[in-house]
């Protein structure tokens, strides 16, 4: 009797390599493809999603249909892993963080707690300090892998409010600008702080935080009895990819006595590359910071960072004990992850970073980001010498931009331009509103996306402008 017939939930060595077999063609099949699926595919997305809304099964299905199944999933709505995916902030997902994730499913080890794993959570560690030392971080600085930016801004928000209020908090504001992502805010309500002691601090022209103004709302507030506490200063915001004057930001908080952390889930892997590390001045200074190396460092979505520079604190913010844990070591050279963090059991994350760039090297991916700064130059470039408004220059690889008819709606306008260009399928975009304006966004992330992609989409969205004024010359009303 095989493994499979007598405990149907462990195939035995010859089931193991067949259904290896045919998951590993199933990815072949899906990258060799990828380069030429839509874009954005939302029609039959719709048809396939219900489809698949169907009570559990009593019994099990050959692999092979539900490989099937998969097939016609992973080609609907947006090819997210693709070149042609340029809307919001884009990562790409590398092949080989795909095998680090099956390694990790098999394994199946359990690593927020050391001693349970002492190899697999020092490798982890070992991922974690490389991001330290990215932004020149001492040995005393601790960090934690995340499901995303949103939950590493939330412990961050956290660590914060134990290091600099204590129990007693109400009173605490947080300052932001209205080009902060989302997640800041939202993290802070979670944390417990009314929403009107969030303050959206005036930016500058190029959207940063303006250090005067910021100066001038921790003295008002103050002086009105509350306890400025927590500065967030944004490196690569989600719009244009702005960069606050973070040197500045640093030293206003400092003065303050407040603490200053830096969202760089975008921008903070381009600290890599000479640019970035020229545009990202001062992030070093921050107290703690958080990135996605889901994002610039295009690994899968679900990794997000945190770090801190003094490591204590964030311990002091999440660490509880339990009798239940008493067996288990302190910490030591390793740390016992659960104490940094929301989460006491989740999946060997660190993996899937630590791979990638042993088997790579950081040399392939500073050469991929300074790629993308490059291909968001040209996009800048040739959009203006085409007639197209595009008011800031890229301090990252997101540009803004948008055509202003001579008459008619201008947003109107734009709507349409997006609409019939990623209706073309070669590549997605994203909007927004930019001091009331519509604006389009293009992102240059993938590590997938390359020059002829980036051209093709210039010569469609001026093409496709071409043929809408023509249609319209007063513009769509």
């Amino acid at each position: 009797m095989s493994d499979a017939t007598q405990y149907p939930l462990e195939p035995g060595p010859e089931q193991v390599r067949l259904m290896g077999e045919a998951v590993l063609a199933f990815v072949e099949d899906f990258l060799r493809d990828l380069p030429e699926l839509p874009a954005f595919d939302p029609a039959r997305s719709a048809a396939l999603a219900g489809v698949l809304r169907e009570p559990a099964p009593e019994l099990g299905s050959p692999l092979s249909g539900l490989l099937s199944t998969l097939h016609a999933a992973a080609r609907d709505g947006a090819a997210s892993a693709g070149p042609g995916y340029l809307a919001y902030v884009p990562g790409g997902g590398l092949y080989a963080a795909a095998l680090a994730d099956f390694l990790t499913a098999a394994m199946n080890k359990y690593v927020t707690v050391w001693q349970l794993a002492p190899a697999c959570a020092q490798i982890e560690a070992t991922a974690v300090r490389w991001l330290c030392d990215l932004f020149g971080y001492p040995e005393e600085a601790r960090g934690i892998l995340t499901s995303g930016g949103s939950m590493a801004n939330f412990s961050a928000i956290v660590t914060a409010r134990v290091a600099r209020l204590g129990e007693s908090f109400l009173d605490g504001t947080v300052y932001v600008t209205d080009q902060t992502h989302a997640s800041c805010a939202k993290a802070a309500l979670l944390a417990g702080f009314p929403r009107a002691h969030v303050r959206a601090v005036p930016a500058g022209p190029d959207l940063g935080m303006a250090p005067d103004a910021l100066a001038r709302m921790i003295a008002d507030d103050r002086q009105a009895g509350l306890r400025p506490f927590l500065v967030i200063g944004s490196a690569g915001t989600t719009n244009t990819g702005a960069i606050d004057p973070l040197a500045e930001l640093a030293a206003v908080a400092r003065k303050a006595g407040a603490w200053f952390h830096v969202d760089a889930a975008y921008g903070g892997p381009f600290q890599l590359t000479e640019r970035g590390r020229a545009r990202l001045r001062g992030i070093e200074l921050a107290d703690s910071i958080t990135l996605d190396p889901h994002k610039a460092l295009f690994l899968p979505y679900g990794t997000g960072a945190l770090l801190v520079r003094d490591g204590a604190l964030l311990r002091q913010a999440h660490h509880m004990d339990a009798a239940y844990l008493q067996d288990l070591g302190d910490e030591d050279d390793i740390p016992n992850f659960t104490e940094y963090s929301p989460e006491l059991t989740r999946d060997f994350r660190g993996l899937r970073l630590w791979l990638p760039i042993k088997l790579h090297g950081l040399d392939a991916f500073r050469q991929a980001l300074d790629e993308k700064l490059d291909l968001a130059e040209l996009v800048h470039d040739t959009l203006r010498k085409n007639g197209f408004e595009v008011p800031w220059r890229p301090s990252l690889t997101a540009v803004a931009f948008r055509w202003v008819p001579g008459e008619g709606d201008a947003d109107a306008f734009n709507a349409e331009l997006l609409r019939r260009v990623t209706a073309r399928g070669r590549a997605l975009l994203s909007s927004t509103r930019i001091d009331g304006r519509y604006m389009i966004r293009v992102c240059v992330v993938s590590h997938r996306t390359h020059r002829d992609r980036v051209e093709e989409l210039l010569d469609i969205v001026s093409e496709t402008c071409a043929a809408l004024q023509a249609e319209h010359p007063a513009g769509p009303q």
